[in-house]
């Protein structure tokens, strides 16, 4: 699956890293990013949850083609 953080509509509420750690972290200004190694994708089943518990819609999680 491929991952997508919209940097401009992130607020830094943090339930991305809350419900997938192993994926998503925040960076110094707090706004959500993707922990190395996971720019490409990854196969984390709490990925999906994570984009879901955005308040904002700012993580788009897509399969590939």
């Amino acid at each position: 699956m491929h991952i997508d953080i919209d940097t401009d509509a992130c607020i830094g509420a943090g339930q991305c890293a809350l419900a997938a750690p192993g994926v998503f972290t925040q960076d110094d200004d707090g706004y959500s990013t993707l922990l190395p190694g996971h720019e490409d994708g990854t196969d984390d089943p709490m990925t999906r949850e994570a984009a879901r518990a955005c308040p904002v819609g700012a993580i788009t999680v897509t399969d590939p083609d």
